[in-house]
C-alpha cells in the first residue's frame, strides 16, 4: 500500500525476492508510472483498485503512506485493509506516524486476530532503491519472526525495539538526531566558506574524526553545491518532528533543540522550500550574510 519514493522501490524488492505481490496506490497516475517501470523489468506485480481488494487473501500487507490520516484511510476505512485481511494474517506498517496511531492500529488488528508490526524506516530514497533501509520495529516476538524474513528484501538493519508503538518512538529519536545534525552541519559549512577555507579539504579534515556522520558524508558536498533533491522533503520532516515533540510532551520531556530546528525548517518552508530535502536547512543561512 503506497508506491511513493519509499514504498515503490520496496514493493519492487519484494517482487524481485520472489514474493507474489499485489500493489495499491491512492493516486492512479503514480500507480501507472510504477507499473510501466516494473513491467519493463519483467516483475510480476498485480494492481488492485482498493486497499481491501489488495488485502484479500494476503498473508502479509505492508503499508507505506504519508501520515496518520492516510494510514487510517487505507487500513481502517470501509475499503481499508482490515475490511478484507483474514484472521491470522499480518499487517506491517512502514509509514512514519505517531506512536498513538501505531497503538490504535495494533489494537484494531488484535481484535480481528491479525498480527501487527509498526516498522518505520530510515535511509531515504537511496536506501529504498538499494534495498539498504534501517527498519525500527515494534510488535510481538511472534509477529517479528514472520515479518523479518520478508523485510530482508529491502532492509539491511532490522531491529526489534519493543512492543507496538516502540518502532515509531525509535523513529522519532532518529529524526531528532538528523535534525540536530543538519543544523550543526549547515552552520559549519557556512563558517568554513565565510573563512575562505577549501570546502573539500575541510570535509576531508573533519570527516575522519568525531564530527563524522552519515549526513556529513552524504550531504556536505551537495549542500556546498546547493543541491537539495534527494527525496525526503522538508514537509515530511516537519510532520515527523511534530510527532516527536508531541510524544516528548506526553512523556513530560523538554526537547528544546528539536523545537528550535523545527522552527528553522518552518522558515525554509515559508521561503518556498517545502519539497526540498532536509539538507536544505542550510538555505536559511544565506551566503551573502556570512561572506567577509
Amino acid at each position: 500500500m503506497g508506491l511513493g519514493v519509499m514504498g515503490g522501490p520496496m514493493t519492487a524488492h519484494l517482487a524481485r525476492a520472489g514474493h507474489r505481490v499485489t500493489a495499491y496506490n491512492r493516486s492512479p497516475e503514480r500507480a501507472a508510472k510504477w507499473r510501466s517501470a516494473w513491467e519493463g523489468e519483467g516483475l510480476s506485480i498485480s494492481f488492485a483498485e482498493t486497499p481491501a481488494d489488495a488485502a484479500r487473501g494476503a498473508d502479509i500487507v505492508f503499508t507505506c503512506v504519508g501520515n496518520d490520516d492516510d494510514l487510517a484511510a487505507v487500513t481502517l476505512g470501509g475499503d481499508g485493509v482490515l475490511a478484507r485481511l483474514g484472521e491470522g494474517a499480518l499487517l506491517v506498517d512502514h509509514t512514519t506516524t505517531s506512536a498513538a496511531m501505531a497503538r490504535k492500529l495494533g489494537e484494531a488488528c488484535a481484535a480481528r486476530g491479525i498480527g501487527f508490526v509498526d516498522a518505520p524506516v530510515s535511509g531515504g530514497q537511496a536506501g529504498a532503491e538499494n534495498g539498504k533501509l534501517a527498519v525500527m520495529c515494534g510488535g510481538s516476538d511472534e509477529d517479528m519472526a514472520r515479518a523479518r524474513p520478508v523485510m530482508e528484501a529491502y532492509g539491511k538493519a532490522i531491529v526489534h525495539v519493543g512492543p507496538v508503538g516502540a518502532g515509531q518512538t525509535a523513529k522519532m529519536a532518529n529524526q531528532m538526531c538528523i535534525a540536530g545534525t543538519l543544523a550543526g552541519l549547515s552552520e559549519a559549512v557556512r563558517l568554513a566558506d565565510a573563512a575562505g577555507l577549501d570546502l573539500d579539504r575541510t570535509y576531508e579534515a573533519i570527516s575522519g574524526g568525531a564530527a563524522q556522520s552519515w549526513q556529513m558524508d552524504n550531504r556536505w558536498q551537495t549542500m556546498c553545491r546547493g543541491e537539495f533533491d534527494f527525496g525526503f522533503a522538508i514537509d515530511w520532516m516537519r510532520k515527523d518532528l511534530g510527532y516527536a515533540l508531541d510524544e516528548a510532551k506526553r512523556l513530560g520531556l523538554a526537547s528544546p533543540v528539536t523545537a528550535l530546528v523545527d522552527q528553522f525548517y518552518a522558515d525554509v518552508q515559508a521561503a518556498g522550500g517545502n519539497r526540498y530535502d532536509t539538507s536544505a536547512l542550510i538555505t536559511r543561512l544565506p551566503e551573502g550574510n556570512t561572506k567577509k
